[in-house]
């Protein structure tokens, strides 16, 4: 992913508050020789406090055709898109310049893990991580918890496997137009809040929070 200095985070805690509240995201494993990569949609928790970069966990189901390409190479790449945008070309027409020489773009925020990934079999540790899901998605409870020989999921156990993502190295970028003159700046802020289409208002509380940036890094 190219990342320009303006549209780089801040610094650790920004890529680091907007992961906290985005936990749905692909992962992506190297396929086995003369195959395509897999890619997996799925829902995970992320734990800042573990490791230098923090800890993802998550599981899948024991059939999944993904198994063999993780075990050959544990090493994996976890994508988290969302607040994206298509910007019309008229918003970003130069101050000076005719609006029909704008150019259309898309904004949107990411961030990607690089992770060494463990898979895990043993059903107490399996147990462990599914419970820790569960409180992250469900925090006003209301399931049973996991538990190796009891009901009602403790028979389902055998059915997944679970997965800790060790993470190596992020990439972050919140391409929101911190380049851009006030003037242009300003048009696309308009332009979004008129719009109001989905994400609309996200993109533009980036925009707004990010404005300046890169003049002030320069």
């Amino acid at each position: 992913m190219l990342v320009h200095p303006w549209d780089a985070p801040h610094d650790d805690a920004e890529w680091r508050q907007w992961l906290a509240v985005h936990d749905f995201g692909q992962l992506a494993v190297n396929g086995l020789p003369g195959e395509p990569p897999h890619v997996q949609p799925l829902h995970f928790v992320y734990d800042a406090g573990r490791g230098e970069h923090g800890e993802v966990v998550t599981h899948l189901a024991r059939p999944n055709p993904l198994w063999p390409a993780l075990e050959a190479d544990p090493e994996v790449l976890l994508s988290v898109v969302d607040d994206y945008v298509f910007v019309p070309g008229p918003w970003q027409a130069e101050p000076d310049g005719p609006a029909e020489h704008g150019t259309p773009t898309s904004f949107y925020a990411a961030v990607q893990l690089r992770c060494t990934a463990r898979i895990v079999d043993d059903p107490a540790e399996k147990a462990g991580l599914l419970n820790r899901q569960v409180g992250h998605f469900q925090p006003e409870g209301g399931s049973a918890l996991a538990a190796v020989g009891e009901e009602p999921y403790g028979r389902m156990l055998a059915g997944i496997r679970g997965l800790r993502l060790e993470v190596t190295g992020v990439r972050a970028k919140f391409k929101y137009a911190g380049h851009r003159p006030r003037e242009v700046q300003d048009r696309i802020v308009a332009g979004l809040a008129a719009r109001g289409g989905p994400r609309d208002a996200a993109a533009r509380e980036h925009q707004l929070r990010r404005r300046g940036t890169w003049r002030a890094v320069r």
